[in-house]
């Protein structure tokens, strides 16, 4: 027997919200998930009237729906932003490339102005020459760091006010999970937060829109809206940590759909006990960008790869920061350690 809508109950359910359990037609869907971004922008405020902000675009999913989502709600609220898109070429043959061209697509069809950044460009390394070099097991490590800091310099090109991610619900939630794991607890304290404020020069403040937007939901958005966006997950990927992470999050999803939001809430209330020492923030004494040690931790990835010493930035090889700085050469013990890829 066909249900009803529990929204307007006129219309016939296409769904069932996944994060809810309500059964909700398609125009009553799209209503529910862009009220619910529009209120996290809202109660978190996040933009201010005639900021320009960028929105960081890979083709895929999350990104798409972000990109399509901030148009609506920026027209229909009247925001006043300048919105823009931001994308990072990695350097993936038959993976980043095919996605940059539905990210040129969604430029079309957003009529937004568009920004490329590239590895090769900002670093002179690809990801496809880097995992020559380092493997398969760790090369996520290298992918990320260096990401982050190529929003920052493509956001710094652009003049743009904030960096908008796609990050959504599950992200969140698996990143909560990962630095339980670790035992990380600076980056737990911080992990939760919806937006950065600039934490020096050269790093563009940064948000989450969908921080609160369930996956599932994500993709469903996508697909009954007919979004354009790119779904083949990266080559370089099934190794990651984060898999594990993502796997268990599942898990307790199909048992227990409120996990998710059970799992930021508990990061967002996270406190530490007085006394624990915690890492303080400075700049890279190389190249200005923010860290908590001598040497960003790109700068110390690159060092290791140009050395051809691909373990340098994996793990901690904090005391070897001074060597480097003065150019001093590492002993051989050290250099023999570093340069063993079977990591």
């Amino acid at each position: 027997m066909p249900v009803s809508c529990s929204s307007c109950g006129e219309k016939r359910a296409a769904l069932k919200r996944p994060k809810t359990g309500h059964s909700l037609c398609k125009e009553c869907f799209f209503m529910a998930f862009e009220e619910e971004v529009h209120q996290t922008i809202v109660n978190a405020s996040l933009f201010k009237s005639g900021e320009s902000v960028a929105i960081a675009a890979s083709g895929g999913k999350d990104s798409t729906v972000l990109a399509h989502v901030m148009k609506v709600l920026n027209e229909r609220y009247n925001y006043g932003l300048e919105l823009m898109l931001i994308s990072v070429d990695e350097g993936i043959t038959g993976y980043r490339d095919d996605s940059l061209e539905t990210v040129k697509r969604n430029q079309q069809q957003y009529e937004l102005p568009l920004k490329i950044v590239s590895y090769e460009e900002l670093y002179g390394w690809t990801m496809d020459a880097i995992v020559k070099q380092v493997g398969l097991k760790n090369n996520c490590t290298f992918c990320g760091v260096f990401r982050r800091q190529a929003l920052d310099r493509g956001a710094l090109m652009l003049k743009v006010d904030k960096i908008c991610t796609g990050h959504n619900a599950d992200d969140v939630a698996e990143t909560v999970l990962m630095n339980v794991l670790r035992g990380d607890i600076a980056r737990l304290r911080r992990c939760t937060a919806i937006s950065t404020a600039s934490e020096g020069e050269g790093v563009v403040p940064r948000c989450k829109p969908l921080k609160y937007a369930y996956e599932k939901e994500i993709v469903l958005y996508a697909y009954f809206k007919k979004l354009d966006y790119f779904s083949t997950e990266c080559i370089y990927s099934p190794n990651a940590y984060r898999g594990h992470a993502r796997t268990f999050l599942k898990d307790l999803e199909s048992i227990r759909p409120s996990s998710i939001i059970d799992i930021i809430h508990s990061g967002e209330n996270l406190s530490v006990r007085e006394g624990v020492k915690m890492p303080v923030q400075g700049t890279c004494s190389r190249c200005g960008y923010i860290s908590s040690q001598a040497l960003c931790k790109s700068c110390v990835l690159l060092e290791g790869l140009n050395r051809g010493l691909p373990k340098l930035g994996i793990g901690k090889h904090h005391r070897l920061h001074g060597k480097i700085l003065s150019q001093q050469p590492l002993t051989e013990k050290e250099e023999r350690k570093l340069k063993s890829v079977e990591f």
